[in-house]
């Protein structure tokens, strides 16, 4: 897959401010050099031109020249296929590998959000230790790489990469709710640890979101009417 030098021209992404699928392809975006605009909508009040070129009603919609693309997924192939740098491996078994491990990542974000919605403690207890399984499978892949580096193939930076950075800031927040540190979600995962610091060190993890997002995420998980709901209210009370 060899892709081209010209980059797509009159970039618009239509975003959700806490939407970690947008977060992706904005991640992408920036890692190939793309000069893009942001739209950004509320998921609430969806209007009638968003659903006109997001046939499913979400974000991330890409406008290209006139043309939307919609599904996170299928962007960031797109860019792949048309902006240096290339972001896949060129090997095709490698790239179907890592295609895998970015399904696993839109797994592990509806882990994420049982997890934040769970009605009970019984449940959020229950929906921590999903989300420690899945980190242990990826503690499993990293001790897997071929060779060493701070990234999910090693030296470079890859789509699995811009995956996993809007999965991992989620704990940038929830890290610092009450009582986290009980559910061990990250004992004995150096591996995971070290590959999350290195996405939140990254530039194009860091601008992929705007400097309100905390404050965003916290004031969403707050009226969620959850467990973790919560724990905040009576932190804050």
């Amino acid at each position: 897959m060899m892709a081209q030098t010209t980059a797509p021209a009159a970039l618009t992404l239509v975003s959700h401010a806490l939407c970690p699928y947008v977060q992706r392809v904005a991640i992408v975006l920036h890692e190939k050099g793309l000069a893009f605009d942001r739209r950004t909508i509320d998921l609430a009040r969806k209007p009638d031109w968003f659903l006109a070129i997001s046939p499913l009603g979400k974000t991330p919609v890409l406008q290209v020249r006139g043309q939307s693309l919609f599904e996170s997924a299928v962007i960031c192939e797109y860019l792949d296929e048309v902006a240096m740098p290339v972001l896949h491996p060129q090997d095709p078994l490698q790239r179907a590998r890592h295609r895998a491990w970015m399904e696993f990542g839109s797994a592990a974000l509806n882990t994420i959000g049982a997890f934040y919605a769970a009605p009970d403690e019984a449940t959020l207890q229950a929906r921590a230790q999903d989300l420690r399984s899945r980190f242990v499978q990826i503690e499993e892949a990293l001790g897997q790489r071929s060779a060493p580096g701070p990234y999910f193939a090693g030296v470079h930076f890859g789509m699995v990469d811009a995956v996993f950075g809007p999965v991992f800031r989620y704990f940038d927040v929830i890290d610092t709710l009450p009582g986290m540190d009980d559910l061990a979600l990250w004992q004995g995962l150096p591996l995971v640890q070290q590959w999350r610091a290195a996405l939140a060190a990254r530039p194009s993890v860091q601008q992929a979101v705007g400097a309100d997002y905390v404050e965003g995420l916290r004031a969403f998980l707050r009226a969620r009417g959850s467990a973790l709901s919560r724990r905040m209210q009576a932190v804050a009370a």
